[in-house]
């Protein structure tokens, strides 16, 4: 079975967001399978750190370390291409996303690429690489599982870390018997594993070009490190004749030295491992005498809105992340409506910094006010990313475009229903009697009325309410002695 990458980019909208999350919210299973995924995690990733002084410690270290990368940020870059390219690894620069992709076109195209296997990349997401390629009669599979599984339903990642976390085991096996292999037993992981590994094998072993991500690209040595549990990761970026290495400019760091804190970090806080199964070292393209790995290693620098992020020193801090997923993990926005909501490639509290950045805050700054402002993302986050921090300047920074819309404009092309609640909301608040009196009824009637009406009674669903009180503020105060006049 050949796994069509047709997806296409998608549309990122308001509108959108508000409809796929309240579609979420009334999902009971897909509830359910993040609240099974998200405690689990959670679990794990406190198992392996039970001491707060270390783990402050590690923290501390680790974001240290890519605060001094961005304090050298334009020199390591340089200085990453320059050993790179003395390894024998080709350096392209590409400011947008379209001009990676093209990058990546002509390079297939100079080696007669038809088939390419890829690692897990969410840079590759990002550029919607899979969709170009296929576009260009060029077939490109994803290898790693949980990607895999979404490829061949044609879905966007739900998490940076796990694609199909949004999907429980029965649903997978139902998926693989109708789309994979319906000639193959598939109601256990290791049965669906062993049918993928199949399939997968035989691309690896077919395909004229490997593509990858890269976690870590140490400037010192021009050496080009991925993360990994499944090792079809070394098996892309090995056995085809070309690979092809596909990196947000942002993942550069200074020395060797500074891989261990930063994988420590990055493993323990994703999925609660003490190390992942793979880490690989890629320095070069296969040389005299070696008996394995790729004639070519092609590096793609994407820009794509980093640099103008890097302009700005609180903003910067966006560029920290090392792609962990934990503060999707602990976000209670994200753990209940899922990351296919967001309709965004990076979903979450990271996707709401960083996608309105790089995608444009006219467009996609709705994203930034999807928060609650708790700070668990804070508390959790490796580096120590001030998200909450940097979701409020983007808040601010929306409001102040020229053509944003503020709450309280009553003239931005709002609905008929909303302009006369806010008209009704100021004539009240402008009249004392008219107030007094609505007060006093909402004192009687305010507790009924989500079960009421249906706008309300549908909201209410998903929340919490605040129960009004038997008697009005005013009354209370008067009650009380007070004098208020």
């Amino acid at each position: 079975m050949s796994a069509k990458a047709n997806h296409s980019p998608h549309r990122l909208s308001e509108k959108a967001f508000f409809e796929s999350s309240g579609s979420a919210l009334k999902d009971p299973k897909l509830r359910r399978n993040f609240k099974r995924a998200m405690n689990g995690l959670m679990e794990k990733r406190r198992d392996i750190f039970p001491d707060a002084s270390e783990l402050e410690e590690t923290r501390g270290r680790a974001g240290g370390i890519r605060r001094k990368t961005l304090a050298y940020f334009p020199e390591l870059l340089e200085k990453l291409e320059a050993n790179c390219e003395s390894n024998g690894i080709r350096v392209h620069w590409a400011e947008t996303t379209e001009q990676a992709n093209q990058i990546v076109l002509e390079i297939a195209r100079s080696t007669n690429t038809r088939l390419a296997v890829k690692g897990k990349s969410m840079v590759s997401e990002e550029m919607h690489l899979n969709a170009f390629l296929e576009k260009h009669d060029i077939e490109a599979i994803e290898s790693d599982l949980g990607e895999y599984i979404i490829q061949v339903v044609n879905e966007l990642p739900s998490h940076i870390i796990m694609p199909a976390i949004h999907k429980n085991l029965e649903e997978i096996s139902q998926l693989f018997q109708e789309k994979v292999d319906p000639n193959r037993s598939s109601e256990s992981a290791e049965e669906m594993t062993a049918t993928a590994r199949l399939i997968l094998r035989q691309k690896f072993h077919d395909a004229d070009m490997g593509i990858s991500g890269v976690n870590f690209a140490v400037a010192e040595t021009g050496t080009l490190c991925l993360v990994e549990n499944e090792g079809n990761g070394r098996f892309s970026t090995t056995l085809p004749k070309v690979h092809v290495a596909v990196m947000g400019i942002e993942k550069v760091v200074e020395s060797l030295q500074d891989l261990p804190p930063l994988l420590k970090m990055l493993t323990r806080s994703a999925t609660g491992q003490p190390i992942t199964t793979y880490f690989n070292m890629i320095s070069g393209p296969r040389r005299e005498g070696e008996l394995d790995g790729p004639e070519e290693v092609h590096l793609v620098l994407l820009d794509h809105g980093r640099s103008k992020i890097y302009e700005d020193e609180l903003l910067r801090e966006t560029l920290l992340c090392i792609r962990c997923g934990a503060c999707m993990n602990h976000c209670p926005v994200y753990t209940r409506i899922g990351g296919h909501a967001y309709n965004a490639v990076y979903p979450g509290p990271i996707g709401k910094i960083l996608t309105p950045q790089i995608e444009g805050i006219e467009s996609v700054g709705y994203l930034a006010n999807a928060s609650s402002l708790c700070g668990a993302c804070v508390e959790v986050c490796p580096v120590k990313i001030p998200i909450t921090d940097i979701l409020l300047r983007l808040r601010r920074n929306r409001v102040r475009k020229k053509n944003a819309r503020h709450w309280t404009d009553l003239n931005g092309g709002k609905s008929l229903m909303e302009l006369m609640t806010w008209k009704g909301w100021k004539q009240v608040l402008s009249q004392p009697s008219l107030y007094r009196t609505q007060a006093s009824l909402l004192s009687r009637i305010g507790n009924l009325l989500p079960a009421q009406i249906p706008v309300l009674r549908q909201w209410a669903r998903s929340r919490s309410l605040p129960r009004f009180s038997k008697k009005p503020l005013h009354r209370l105060v008067e009650e009380a002695g007070i004098d208020h006049e």
